[in-house]
């Protein structure tokens, strides 16, 4: 298979023993870790509008308690991606995720608004430093099985963040407190993560790392990892867009009903789950790079189409091929950075996820900017603009580091 089997040939000298059961109950254990992250993500956002009520915010009040959480994910990332490299994925797994567990708890318990703040720049600290750990878990468990499994894995979360938010819309529509669902999805999480991290994969320390012959690196200074946090930043800016104005643009523009204008989530989000759930068959077959150079080239006529054509069928036809085409960028660049020679899993990942964290954040901002000075239309044609850059650029970016 030549190159595109490279990134599986080394394996740590702690890994290479592992029995085939040993490395498959690490495959299971980590496709629950993302589930329970998908899960406590949506779980959390069904309770946006309910912080909003509780604690009677404003606009402006409630972008500044988002932005703690925010920028608790992000200061997590720059801060603990040493911290995980040292202790290893699985204790970083276990605490991330039970910090979350807590904090989620919390949400709707504390009595003032400047508590919340904390509760949530915490909530986020915590559910970023499960993404790097179980991430760099996941790049560890697909070099131990020999081939692709992180679109899979992004795929559970995917599913994770659907059964969060249906189960968590059942309950609270049949009259369930919303601080004893956020207590339950929080029990759930934290037993899941207890269960699941002892089949981790045995913590590699930096000497025993294949890339130990490799002078160190800071990963600050990789051109590498900055040429794949810009694709993963621009990716996330198209993202991101997507979740937030599918919606209105069904509506503003297409004039389609509101439950036909819901659907427009519904179908980028399908999308992106089934894709997820076959891109790591297409990764080993054609490689990386093919793959990136197809998905963001789907996307880009998928947004093209929808933009040019508003009409109800043609929108949800062209959200879904975005859905699609999107929804292995981040399992492909992630994997990539978790590769990146000279550097340990966990800070190659910290770095290009922080890049792509401002993405997400940027992307619905760019668009309402751009919304405001043309028309909804022409805003989001910078979605089509961002993944006709990833088509071109991505495959070079990805041959150069040999992915």
């Amino acid at each position: 298979m030549s190159d595109r089997s490279s990134e599986f040939v080394t394996l740590p000298a702690a890994h290479r023993d592992l029995s085939d059961t040993a490395r498959q109950r690490a495959r299971v254990a980590t496709m629950a870790l993302f589930f329970i992250a998908g899960m406590m993500y949506a779980s959390w956002g069904v309770h946006v509008p309910t912080v909003r009520d509780r604690f009677h915010l404003n606009a402006a009040m409630l972008s500044y308690a988002l932005l703690a959480l925010a920028g608790g994910s992000i200061g997590a990332m720059a801060a603990n991606a040493s911290w995980i490299a040292r202790v290893g994925t699985r204790r970083a797994c276990l605490t991330g995720g039970l910090v979350m567990s807590a904090c989620a708890v919390l949400i709707l318990i504390v009595p003032a608004y400047w508590m919340l703040l904390i509760v949530l720049a915490v909530f986020g600290a915590g559910m970023a430093t499960l993404d790097v750990a179980m991430n760099a878990e996941a790049s560890a468990v697909e070099k131990a099985l020999g081939r692709p499994i992180m679109s899979a894995l992004h795929g559970m979360f995917s599913v994770g963040g659907m059964a969060g938010a249906a189960v968590g819309g059942v309950l609270l529509s049949r009259g369930m407190a919303p601080a004893v669902h956020l207590t339950l999805a929080a029990a759930i999480s934290a037993l899941v993560l207890i269960a699941a991290c002892p089949s981790v994969l045995p913590h590699v320390p930096h000497a025993d790392h294949p890339d130990a012959a490799t002078p160190r690196a800071n990963r600050w200074r990789s051109p590498a990892l900055w040429a794949l946090g810009a694709m993963a930043l621009v990716a996330l800016i198209a993202e991101g867009a997507m979740y937030d104005w599918a919606t209105v643009y069904m509506r503003d523009v297409v004039l389609s009903t509101p439950a036909l204008a819901s659907a427009a989530y519904a179908a980028f989000s399908g999308g992106m789950a089934a894709a997820r759930f076959a891109g790591d068959a297409v990764r080993a077959r054609f490689g990386a790079p093919q793959l990136v150079m197809a998905s963001a080239s789907l996307a880009c006529a998928g947004m093209v189409g929808a933009l040019l054509l508003p009409n109800p069928v043609v929108a949800l036809i062209g959200f879904t091929l975005m859905g699609l085409g999107l929804a292995n960028m981040m399992p492909v660049l992630f994997a990539a950075a978790a590769s990146v020679k000279g550097i340990h899993a966990a800070e190659g990942l910290a770095h290009v996820a922080g890049l792509a964290y401002f993405g997400l954040l940027l992307g619905p901002v760019i668009i309402g900017a751009v919304t405001q000075a043309t028309s909804l239309p022409i805003g989001l044609s910078v979605v089509a603009v961002c993944s006709a850059l990833i088509a071109i650029a991505g495959p070079k970016v990805l041959r150069r580091l040999k992915i």
